[in-house]
């Protein structure tokens, strides 16, 4: 008998996977913070044996190097991967034996394309493969995105994710299943159908559906690089830091900051970030703050936004809030919060200072407006904004906009984006500068409902 767990990584998207028999067990691809691998392993009553990389992650921090030190567990990574690291390097068609007594061990197979080292797990029970772990080569539906190396590597790799997805196709059952580690949200995934896919797939299953198996190679390469969506700005500190070897995470929580220490870090440049909802945000809040609500993906957009090494201080509601928010960032490399601080705009702000504020609304409001000679403000990526916009709005993806306050219209801004998160996110950068703001709360499928003109294509 054998096992497989998957753990989910929220906010980057990703997914870790445990694997074993009744003795000892495989972690696959580990985030940063670990304790939740090793609880995992303890629920099951196994040791881990081996932790192995399927690549040098682009999107987050490996945990893959502290699991293995804590556990003593051999470390597995692609021999092509520079790093700076002891570890066991693996090669095309290498096994290791995972439990014994279960039959179980790993067979790698070298799938090059996410990146040139990348490489796949098949776990094989008694010599047959029941399982693969696909990392960043073969997603649900798609494959990974094959430009976040060098760009002129770019359209050779695509070409490899496309002979690598025909590899596992040719060489594994169709019952195996594929257990990749992007594609749930992550934005190493190629398109978006890769973020829809949710749990079983198989082989079999991908031969019949995804991109990589059902089109010529021209044709996929084509498509493949047509849909390339842009690329996180933290992600190019990701690859170096992984090489490096991470440091062990400190969870610890951070000094508490008080009202005074607030004000003062926001008068030297640094970042205050509010994680409550975006409607208690707007409601009242800290002037100079940011909105970077705590469960809407904050480790993918704060490390976006936010310039690299800037010290950031964290409020929320509550001390499980701040710890939550303190492991995301943790997983993308901001190390630890410069000081935090818990409960609500009244215990933030200077003693006889009023916290600041401004309005929420509906496309339908905005349409009643919209001869008022507003700016509306679309704020969302460039690949959303092509499937249809609203007439006469202005367009600055969201995590452009910091460098680009100075393009915006003079005038009340209304700002929108699909949802209404990242609108508040935007809204609270365009308050912190003292713009008049409305922040758009509502779904993007409403605009042409509430009576506004929605072209087409941009």
């Amino acid at each position: 008998m054998f096992f497989v767990d998957t753990i989910e990584v929220p906010g980057l998207g990703n997914r870790t996977y445990l694997a074993g028999g009744a003795h000892t067990a495989v972690a696959v691809d580990p985030p940063r913070d670990i304790d939740h691998v090793i609880a995992a392993a303890a629920r099951r009553g196994v040791r881990i044996s081996h932790v192995v990389e399927t690549h040098l992650h682009n999107d987050y921090v490996t945990g893959g190097l502290e699991l293995a030190r804590l556990t003593g567990a051999a470390y597995l990574v692609p021999a092509g991967a520079r790093v700076s690291y002891a570890r066991v390097p693996v090669h095309d068609g290498d096994r290791h034996d995972i439990d014994a007594a279960a039959g179980l061990a790993l067979r790698a197979l070298a799938t090059p394309g996410h990146t040139p080292h990348h490489t796949a797990y098949a776990l094989e029970q008694d010599g047959s493969a029941v399982a693969v772990f696909t990392g960043g080569s073969l997603l649900i539906g798609t494959v990974g995105r094959p430009d976040l190396v060098e760009p002129r590597l770019t359209r050779d790799l695509a070409r490899a994710q496309h002979a690598s997805a025909h590899r596992l196709a040719a060489e594994l059952p169709d019952e195996t299943a594929v257990l990749p580690t992007h594609g749930f949200g992550s934005f190493c995934a190629s398109n978006q159908s890769g973020r829809a896919g949710g749990d079983g797939t198989t082989i079999g299953k991908e031969k019949a559906n995804n991109a990589a198996l059902v089109r010529d190679v021209d044709t996929f390469v084509a498509d493949l690089l047509a849909g390339l969506d842009d690329v996180p700005a933290y992600y190019t500190h990701m690859g170096p830091a992984n090489a490096e070897g991470p440091a062990p995470v400190d969870l610890t929580p951070p000094a508490v900051a008080d009202a005074d220490e607030i004000a003062a870090r926001l008068a030297a440049g640094e970042w205050v970030v509010d994680l409550r909802h975006r409607v208690a945000f707007a409601a009242g809040h800290v002037a100079g703050s940011f909105n970077f609500e705590a469960d809407g993906q904050l480790g993918m957009y704060l490390a976006w936004l936010i310039p690299w090494g800037k010290p950031v201080t964290l409020l929320a509601e509550s001390a499980e809030q701040l710890a939550a928010a303190q492991r995301q960032l943790a997983r993308v490399g901001i190390e630890r919060p410069a000081a935090g601080a818990t409960g609500d705009p009244a215990h933030w702000v200077s003693e006889g200072t009023a916290p600041a504020s401004f309005p929420r609304a509906t496309f339908a409001d905005l349409a009643r407006r919209s001869r008022d000679g507003v700016v509306v403000l679309d704020v969302r990526r460039d690949s959303e904004r092509a499937g249809g916009f609203i007439s006469g709005s202005v367009h600055i993806p969201v995590h452009t906009l910091r460098e680009r306050l100075g393009e915006v219209p003079a005038g009340q801004v209304w700002v929108h984006c699909a949802g209404g998160m990242r609108a508040a996110i935007a809204a609270s950068l365009l308050d912190a500068q003292g713009r008049s703001v409305v922040a758009v709360d509502d779904s993007f499928d409403s605009a042409v409902a509430a009576g506004l003109t929605v072209h087409a294509t941009a």
